[in-house]
Formats: C-alpha cells, structure tokens, sequence
C-alpha cells in the first residue's frame, strides 16, 4: 500500500508540475523519478542505474527512430510529398474515412512494427490527412495511435506476444488467427471513442511550411514521395518475417542482409535518405545545421529528452520491485482468464512498458496455468491473449509511447490522459470482454 501512495505521489507531483505550474516535462519526469526512487528506498547505486539504463535503453531504440523519423517528415511536408501522399490518399478512401483508414493502417503496420516506430512513420501522413480531409488531427493521430496499440499487444510477431507464447508453450498459428479476431473487434468500440469523444478536441497541425507556400509544380511524384515510407516498412515486414521458425528465407548471405537493412532504425535511415531526393534542386545546405537537418533536430531534440524521462521513470518503477509487489499480492487468487489480464494490466499501468509487462506477467501466470484451468492448448492461446489485453493498459506517464503521441502532435498531458490513456483503457476492456466470450463458445 506505501509502495502504491509514493507511486501516486510521484505520478501527481508531475502532472501537477507540468499542467499547472508550465514546468517542461522533460524536468517534471525526470526530477519526479529521482523523488520516486528515494521515496521507495532504493539504494543510490540503483537509482543511478535506473536514470542510465531507462534513459539510454529508451533513446537507444525509440530516440534514433524518433528523429530519423522527423527528419524523414521534415523533407515530406517541406518538398510538399507529405500532401502529395494525403492528396492521394483522399482520392483513394474519400475524405469521409480519414479517421478509420489512420486507424487500419496503424492496426496493420503495427503487426510486424513497433507501436512507436509505426507512429513515427505515419505521423507526417497523419498530419496531411487532417489538413487535407479537414478532420481534426487529434482523431487522426489517436486512430493511428489505438490502431497500433491494439495489434501490438495481441498479434505477433512483436515480441510481447512471442515472449509470451513462448513462455505459455502456446500454438503461434493459432494466437495469430484469434489475436486478429479479437484485436479487429476492439477496433469497433474504439473508432466510435475517437469519433465521439477525439472529435471535439480542437487540435491543429503544426506544418513545417504551408501548403499554399509550394508551388505544384515543385512538388514531387507520389511515387517519389510514397517512396521513403514503403521502403522501410517493406524492409521491416521482410526481417520480421525473416526471423519466424521457420525461417522462409534460410540463414545464410539474405537472411543476414535483411536483418541488418530491416531494423528499424537503418530502414528509417535509408527512408532518409530516400526523402532527401524529394527537392526538385537539391542543395547541399539543407543538410547542414542551419538547413531542414538543423530544423529537423531542434524539433525532434525536446521530443527525444521528454520520452528518455519517461523512460528513467519507467525504468525506476521496474528496478523499486513493483512487479514482485504486484506478483505476490495477485498471484493466489484463482480467477481463470481474469487473472493473467489482471496482472498484466497491474504492472503495464504501474511501469509503463507492455512488453515487460507481458513476459513478467507470463513467468507468473506459467506455473499456475493448470490450478487456474488453462493448461490445454486452446486456453493457453486465450491465456497469451489475456496476458496481452492486460498489457494494453493504461498507457499514461511512465509510458515513452505516450510521450511520443503527445509531444509529436502537440496534445497536452491533459488531452492526452483523455485522448489515448482513455482509449487504451476501453481497448483493453473490449479485448478481455471478447476473450471471455470466446471461450465460453472453444474453451
């Protein structure tokens, strides 16, 4: 009970921070981290690991992509391929759909990439498609948001659900074929939240440059501008695929390629790259710190520090033992399906990252799968899935995916634990409601 008080202490003294006395988020999480680890007695030692390894672990694999993927949106809305994209876009779906196809393509994307680099990518799209569609862009950017949130936790092969899996001796065809079903469905309850409730957000894209200031004539291909998105997402999808059991593509000279040109972070350099072609003349001014390359730092800078502080604060609820916290008091109780959702929900909402969620929740639940009714193989597909829906929420904070929906769209933390924290709470919700009915009907 103390271990829970300091945590909504901390949580308070930052949001009380940064929404009414305007200090920079950056400080609030990171000062209010610190505040944590001491209130929890942690040793020094562990408090300075923590900072080192939330902070480096985050920017290590989210901070490169969070600013090649500005840098690569920075050419797209400057050169005017990010309108050229949306203009098409619209042509294809109708303006009508904006809101659904930002949702789908987030849902798709996000089964063989992570949430974070699917929003990344697609932000500049999102952007577009709200100045373009007239949609608000707040409904854009959280459709995109829920979109990936709910193939992330659910579908493999991310790996949350494979860790999981693994861990449960589940059958992965089949988590794939049900985590589809149910993630689709939470898709219905969560389309209507945005329309209903995202809609009224009065939120307006910040563009690097105004359309009407880019002549069409200057404008590039949709080909050469669709061009630095689909390749790396191809190249992604292709390691992700590279790396099943079965291995489809062997393991030799291929194998190795696709696996170093499809992380993340070298498909978004080369999609970089790829956007630096998009000038009608190019000049090599632009890529120096004065050009679109220094414009495109001190944007992604603030953006990358806030999400690193998110990262140390997640990072210190991990290492102050909150997992065992969670574990001990929830681990007696025989509740079936229930049980692993509400483990997984317990430690995703109090340390922030769905993966370790998943896997702590998975280690706790795997020896209990036969006291709780869950040891034959269909159920221990709907345990992963469970485990999985738990891990969806509530995403807020201590989550480095929350910090990258808000500060790239410009949502406040307020909006944003109305917008997307909300959102995750209804997906999750939905999803263990369906899993429950599913196996009332196969269990």
């Amino acid at each position: 009970m103390l271990t829970l008080l300091i945590i909504l202490f901390a949580l308070a003294l930052i949001l009380i921070a940064i929404v009414k006395f305007d200090i920079h988020p950056f400080l609030a999480l990171f000062c209010g981290a610190i505040l944590y680890g001491l209130l929890a007695g942690m040793p020094g030692e562990l408090i300075l690991k923590s900072i080192s390894d939330g902070f480096g672990g985050v920017l290590g694999s989210i901070g490169l992509l969070i600013l090649l993927g500005v840098m690569m949106g920075t050419f797209l809305e400057k050169t005017g391929g990010a309108i050229v994209i949306a203009e098409k876009i619209l042509s294809w779906i109708g303006e009508k759909s904006v809101t659904f196809a930002m949702m789908i393509s987030g849902y798709i994307l996000s089964i063989p990439v992570f949430g974070d680099s699917t929003f990344i990518m697609m932000n500049p799209i999102s952007k577009s498609l709200s100045l373009k569609g007239k949609v608000p862009y707040a409904a854009t950017t959280i459709a995109l948001a829920l979109g990936a949130t709910a193939s992330h936790s659910l579908v493999p092969p991310t790996p949350g659900p494979i860790a999981t899996a693994g861990i449960y001796e589940a059958d992965l065809g089949m988590i794939i074929f049900y985590g589809l079903i149910v993630s689709l469905i939470t898709l219905i309850p969560s389309y209507i939240f945005v329309k209903k409730v995202v809609y009224k957000i009065p939120l307006m894209p910040k563009m690097a440059v105004k359309t009407e200031e880019i002549d069409k004539k200057e404008r590039p291909s949709a080909f050469a501008s669709f061009l630095p998105i689909i390749v790396p997402l191809i190249l992604i999808i292709a390691a992700s695929i590279a790396n099943y059991p079965t291995k489809p593509f062997g393991e030799g000279t291929f194998y190795t390629f696709i696996q170093f040109a499809g992380s993340p972070v070298i498909a978004l350099l080369l999609g970089s790259f790829m956007a630096f072609t998009l000038p009608k003349k190019f000049d090599a001014k632009l890529l120096s710190s004065s050009g679109w390359i220094g414009e495109a730092i001190l944007i992604a800078a603030p953006v990358i520090l806030i999400t690193g502080a998110g990262g140390v604060f997640g990072k210190m609820l991990q290492n102050s033992g909150i997992g065992d916290l969670v574990s001990t008091s929830m681990s007696g109780a025989s509740w079936g399906i229930f049980l692993p959702f509400l483990i997984a929900f317990a430690l995703k909402t109090a340390q922030g990252s769905s993966t370790v969620a998943m896997i702590t929740t998975a280690s706790i639940i795997a020896p209990l799968l036969g006291s709780l009714g869950l040891d034959s193989e269909t159920m221990r597909v709907f345990a992963v899935l469970a485990t999985g829906a738990g891990a969806m929420a509530i995403s807020h904070a201590n989550d480095s995916f929350f910090w990258a929906v808000t500060q790239l769209s410009g949502l406040s933390i307020k909006q944003g634990n109305q917008t997307h924290s909300l959102g995750t709470l209804i997906m999750s919700v939905t999803a263990i409601s369906v899993i429950y009915l599913i196996t009332l009907v196969v269990g």
